[in-house]
């Protein structure tokens, strides 16, 4: 049994499976569960390491191959695995509650999988076409059946297809670039090349307008889907550019530009969010915002950098699942999530609209809330390099607090005749219920995923030092 097999093949064989499946209960319990099953198997089982039950052994190896291209997942990215997979569980078992677990779940394990592969796939230019894939298929998980796809749709595959020549043309030339180290054009050429394709996979200012649309279009639920997954898979895959290419990690501009996109991203989605009248599109700006924290956090220098990153990913996947969920509830009953349609569904729906507004004040950094501590260690970093980038950062989770009261004051105010007659289920509650006590204890209890993030920056060789 091979790494690849199980944590590939595996989450792609099944989404296969469940297209057929009927009940949108048994979907989500299947998806959630094998999620969470690989996610297990990830923190227990070790790779390239045999484990003996009784007269039985077990080993997963670390490679397969596949039409003649190499898939390695090693025992240092087990930890990584732990943390995707067990996100797509939460985000799959909340799937019902949403009323998206048909449209969601089989091609989301699709994209899962294939997301895995873009980061173990070798030589690594093929990770690119693997991304690509992901984003083909998730165009049907935006738009399904006959429901025409909505110009955020078109242009989310419209901007992600355009980065993917882009990274193929700069790691051709950053094959030029291992042989002739001292040409310094082609150096040039390829950082820019390699710039270009992930600010298009990232959505970097200002090409970052289809995701406010793709949240007012289509289903909060599935397209935060989207919006949580690829960039973190992303992020990741930039980071391995900079552990290989010593060039890259130490080149003043590529840190400088890194720090100025995050900065950049955090201020425009702050003020956008500021000013918003849309809740999609204020949760829109905020995932805006989490991409421009993990560019900042990518531009610190040494190990500290590179945990400040990892340190996001948890937080960041369960407030935009909270935040997701909480919209879908909403949603259900309102022509849109405008604010005018909106207001006063505190009254119909209580413990969404308590998750929107915890899950918006936690992208805001506010206190005792999951988003405040990796936020709050950023802060301090950057301030530590430079001031006028701390100043900016604060600006930016300004804008972002703004937004999240507004949209609170809008879901709590008193219209004439309004009574309190809530109407969530059960299931609804439980999760939302759990997606608030998780937010709580990661924002007292910071260091509870300590156990699995702190293992992340193994990854790593060169950029933990």
């Amino acid at each position: 049994m091979s790494a690849p097999l199980v944590w590939i093949l595996i989450p792609i064989l099944i989404g296969g499976f469940t297209l057929v499946l009927l009940g949108e209960r048994v979907i989500a319990l299947t998806g959630g569960v094998v999620c969470a099953s690989l996610a297990a198997i990830a923190l227990i089982v070790p790779i390239d390491e045999a484990l003996r039950f009784g007269p039985l052994s077990i080993k997963i190896s670390s490679s397969a191959s596949f039409l003649g291209r190499s898939l390695v997942l090693p025992p240092t990215e087990a930890p990584l695995l732990a943390v995707i997979f067990g996100l797509c569980a939460l985000w799959f078992f909340g799937a019902e509650a949403a009323g998206v677990a048909r449209q969601l779940i089989p091609l989301g394990l699709m994209i899962c999988g294939f997301l895995v592969a873009s980061l173990a796939v070798q030589p690594f230019l093929f990770a690119s076409l693997l991304v690509e894939m992901s984003v083909l298929v998730a165009v049907p998980m935006l738009s399904p059946g006959e429901q025409r796809p909505g110009r955020g749709v078109i242009r989310f595959l419209v901007y992600q297809t355009l980065g993917m020549p882009f990274i193929l043309l700069a790691g051709w030339l950053l094959a030029g670039v291992e042989t002739s180290p001292g040409d310094l054009s082609l150096t040039i050429q390829a950082t820019v090349m390699l710039g270009l394709g992930f600010a298009f996979l990232l959505a970097v200012f200002p090409l970052y307008d289809w995701i406010p649309q793709l949240m007012d279009q289509n289903h909060p639920y599935v397209a935060g889907f989207v919006l949580w997954l690829l960039p973190s898979i992303v992020v990741v895959f930039g980071m391995s550019f900079l552990d290989r290419y010593a060039w890259l990690r130490t080149s003043p501009n590529v840190i400088t530009g890194l720090r100025g996109m995050g900065l950049l991203m955090l201020v425009t989605g702050g003020l956008w969010s500021a000013f918003a009248r849309h809740l999609g599109r204020l949760m829109a700006y905020a995932s805006i915002t989490e991409t421009g924290f993990l560019l900042i956090s990518m531009s610190l220098a040494g190990a500290s950098g590179v945990n400040l990153t990892f340190a996001f990913l948890v937080p960041r996947g369960l407030s935009l699942a909270l935040w997701a969920l909480a919209l879908a509830v909403i949603g259900k009953s309102a022509a849109s999530l405008s604010f005018p349609s909106v207001q006063g569904r505190a009254r119909m729906y209580p413990w969404a609209c308590a998750a929107l507004a915890l899950a918006g004040l936690s992208a805001a950094g506010f206190p005792l809330l999951a988003g405040f501590p990796p936020r709050l260690a950023l802060w301090q970093a950057l301030a530590h390099d430079t001031i006028a980038g701390a100043i900016w950062f604060l600006v930016g989770l300004i804008g972002l607090m703004i937004g999240a009261v507004r949209q609170l004051a809008v879901v709590v105010v008193n219209k004439e005749g309004d009574r309190w007659a809530p109407t969530e289920n059960i299931i609804q509650r439980g999760m939302l219920g759990l997606g608030i006590l998780g937010l709580v204890l990661l924002g007292m209890f910071p260091q509870l995923p300590a156990f699995v993030v702190g293992r992340l920056p193994l990854m790593f060789e060169h950029l933990s030092r």
